[in-house]
This record gives C-alpha cells, sequence and structure tokens, in this order.
C-alpha cells in the first residue's frame, strides 16, 4: 500500500479535553483502574458532590446499545462543549446527562458519527433539551438514506427512519463529506474517510434503499470521526462505530492532521458479529504499531475484541462505561 502526503488540517491545539460517557452498551460502577485521567462514576461524581456541598443522587445512569459522549475542548480561558451522537433510545442521553451531572445546555453543536438509529436515537430529545435557536449539527447527506440489512433468512431488516423533517424546527445542519474544523479549530470532523485496509471490508449485509430498490451499501461513507489534538499528548480520536474501519480511521486522521502522533481512540470499533470477528487480530496488531497510550474501546467492538486488546495492550487498555470521565 502507497502512503499518501501528508495533509495539514490545521487543527489547533487544545489546552485539555474532558470527555464524559453519556450512553453505551455497559455500566461498571465498581471496577478500578490505574490510569490517573480516567475516573469512574462514582469517583468524580463524589468529589464533585462533595465540593459544592450537595447531597449524592443515588439514581446510577444505564446503559443502553448505542453510543453518545460529551466532551469539553479547552484552549486557554475559553472552551467549547460538543455532543458527539446521541444514543438509541430517544430520551436515554438526556436521562442519564442528568442522572450524571452533565449540562446539555453547555452543548454549543452535535456531530453524528453516522446515520445509524443507535446514534442518534435522542437527537430530538438532546435539541430540546439544549434549547438553542439554531444549533450547528454536523452531518452527512448519506444519513438521510433508509438503511438496513439482510437477515440470515434473506430478508431486510428495515432501520428506523433519519428525522430530517422534525430537525428543520431545532437545528442547523451542516452537511459535509470533506473534514471540517470548528469550534475555533480546536474539533475537526473526518470527512469521508478512504478505505485503504486490506482487511476492512465495511459491513457486507448493510443495504440503502435507493429508487425502491435495496441495494447493497457496505461502505457506510457517512461514518466519520471526530478529532482532537492536546497540547504535548497528540490526537485523540472518538469514533461511532467505525464502519470505516478503525485503522483506516486512526491513519487517515493522522494524515489529513499533518502526521501529528496518536494518542488515544475511544469509540465503536465495530468487531463484534461472525463478519468482525474475523479482523480482531489483524485489527489489533495494527494498533498496536500506530502504538496509542489510550484505549478505550465500546459500544460495537464486542467482547472478543475488548478481551483480545486489553490482552494485547494492558497498559493502554481501559474499560469503558457510562458516566466515565476522562480528563486529558
Amino acid at each position: 500500500m502507497n502512503t499518501p502526503a501528508l495533509e495539514d488540517s490545521g487543527i489547533a491545539e487544545a489546552d485539555s479535553l474532558e470527555i464524559v460517557s453519556l450512553v453505551d452498551n455497559s455500566v461498571d460502577f465498581l471496577s478500578t483502574n490505574s490510569r490517573k485521567e480516567v475516573k469512574s462514576f462514582r469517583q468524580w461524581t463524589k468529589k464533585c458532590i462533595n465540593k459544592e456541598g450537595k447531597g449524592a443522587n443515588n439514581t446510577l445512569p444505564f446503559a443502553e446499545n448505542g453510543f453518545s459522549m460529551f466532551i469539553r475542548i479547552s484552549q486557554r480561558e475559553k472552551s467549547h462543549c460538543i455532543l458527539f451522537d446521541t444514543g438509541c433510545s430517544s430520551e436515554g442521553v438526556v436521562e442519564n446527562a442528568g442522572l450524571i451531572g452533565v449540562d446539555l445546555k453547555k452543548v454549543e453543536s452535535i456531530v453524528l458519527s453516522h446515520g445509524h438509529y443507535d446514534h442518534y436515537g435522542g437527537l430530538l430529545s438532546a435539541l430540546k433539551t439544549i434549547n438553542k435557536a439554531n444549533l450547528p449539527v454536523i452531518i452527512h447527506k448519506d444519513m438521510f438514506l433508509t438503511r438496513g440489512r439482510t437477515k440470515n433468512n434473506g430478508r431486510i431488516r428495515r432501520y428506523p427512519e433519519f428525522p430530517l423533517k422534525q430537525l428543520v424546527n431545532y437545528a442547523q445542519l451542516i452537511v459535509t463529506k470533506k473534514p471540517f474544523l470548528f469550534a475555533e479549530a480546536l474539533a475537526l470532523v473526518t470527512g469521508e474517510i478512504p478505505r485503504e485496509t486490506r482487511f476492512e471490508k465495511g459491513y457486507l449485509p448493510h443495504k440503502a434503499l435507493v429508487k425502491k430498490a435495496w441495494q447493497a451499501d457496505p461502505w457506510i461513507w457517512d461514518d466519520r470521526a471526530i478529532i482532537f489534538n492536546v497540547r504535548e499528548k497528540g490526537l485523540v480520536v472518538v469514533l461511532g462505530c467505525a464502519h470505516a474501519g478503525v485503522i483506516n480511521t486512526l491513519t487517515y486522521a493522522q494524515r489529513i492532521t499533518g502526521g501529528v502522533g496518536l494518542y488515544a481512540v475511544f469509540g465503536g470499533f465495530h468487531l463484534a458479529g461472525k463478519d468482525g470477528e474475523k479482523r480482531i487480530k489483524q485489527t489489533v496488531n495494527a494498533l498496536k504499531r500506530l502504538n496509542p497510550e489510550l484505549v478505550v474501546p465500546s459500544h460495537c467492538t464486542g467482547w472478543r475484541a475488548i478481551c483480545a486488546m486489553a490482552a494485547a495492550m494492558p497498559d493502554a487498555f481501559v474499560h469503558n462505561s457510562v458516566g466515565n470521565l476522562y480528563q486529558l
């Protein structure tokens, strides 16, 4: 494979980055971890409660088959809050934000990783809670497509429709397939990601309804990630499902940022299921070569891949839980 020339998106260095897991497939409020930049829900919310002199909320956040991260990126005395994906259920992201203590009204923009319902299910509820006129929502045009997947019996399971008509009343849609800088150049959406690895072959059962006929749509071109460049650390990449391939995504992130070193990767790696599990060994080996210092697989990564990463990269690996706080 030929290595393309490096580009430079103009992404700015941030002084700090905070990420809170609002929606994910798992919760774990008891296990410890050895990374100082990672705090479980009970660790960091207890400190906040004690500092503010408030009583603890005994209701814990919950897991669901979806993904959402609340992100605060800071430079000097200014910060910007971003909501990356909005979970699966209509109210889960809002309910968990309230239980965790995250104020969604601080959100300045929403980024959707791709147009699958487990990543936009809570979008309307989040927009109503944020309650800002013309809130920027960064998307790709293919999110408007009707999607589905082929079941074992050959029939198509149709996915829920993207709520385009309802969004018009609440959001300013920013439709882009190219790399997109925002938040004063502190955040970068990758845009469409080139498919270059030999083993990341897309999501083969995936279909799109085009001109009233189901057509193969394995590449899911609307799949994007969001990138940050943290001073003295390097790139932090947050994935939704990595339908583009986690290795394709990470190498492209480095390319469009001029070759900045990779520090951390979060999100769904889509290595669950028969097709995904075939790629675990190759993915883990390639990820080790990229050598991130922090690896936080979650959502659609699958337990087999998560266990493989924990074994192969024990110092970098962190198991995500709803409510986890990451301070970089």
